[in-house]
């Protein structure tokens, strides 16, 4: 069994990609600044992808009473998840400081959109952290118990 990112979280990591490709094209201090926050986010998303919000795409089957040997891969990317956790954490506050720069030079350069965009990425990493990172973590642990 493949586990995949589930579609909706798949697609907004492509949208927020796509808006913070754009930003860093627009150039002066907004662009300078979108840089910085897309060099210090594409190794996170990339981490994300990999073990952190995967586990996400069995809670359907979870949620049925569905249990199967296939999903003990799961187990591999949540305790990777744990392990890895402070720095993802770490790595967040790094991306909300690049965030804050960019809002600065948004309004600096009285551009709201990159102000908005930079405010929704921000309510996406604490999502995260307060979402998506344990829930991941607690469906390994469920696995645990249940796969024994």
């Amino acid at each position: 069994m493949k586990i995949k990112i589930p579609e909706s979280l798949k697609l907004e990591h492509e949208e927020l990609h796509k808006q913070l490709a754009e930003a860093t094209k627009v150039g002066g201090k907004i662009g300078e600044a979108a840089k910085l926050v897309a060099q210090t986010l594409h190794p996170h998303f990339v981490a994300e992808e990999e073990f952190a919000i995967p586990p996400l795409a069995i809670l359907p089957q979870l949620a049925a009473g569905k249990l199967g040997d296939e999903m003990k891969e799961v187990i591999k990317m949540t305790d990777k998840l744990k392990a890895e956790l402070p720095k993802m954490l770490e790595e967040h506050k790094a991306i909300v400081a690049a965030l804050d720069k960019l809002v600065k030079a948004a309004k600096e350069e009285d551009k709201p959109e990159y102000v908005e965009f930079a405010e929704k990425l921000k309510l996406h990493a604490k999502t995260e952290e307060d979402v998506t990172y344990p829930t991941a973590i607690l469906i390994g642990e469920y696995l645990k118990l249940k796969l024994k």
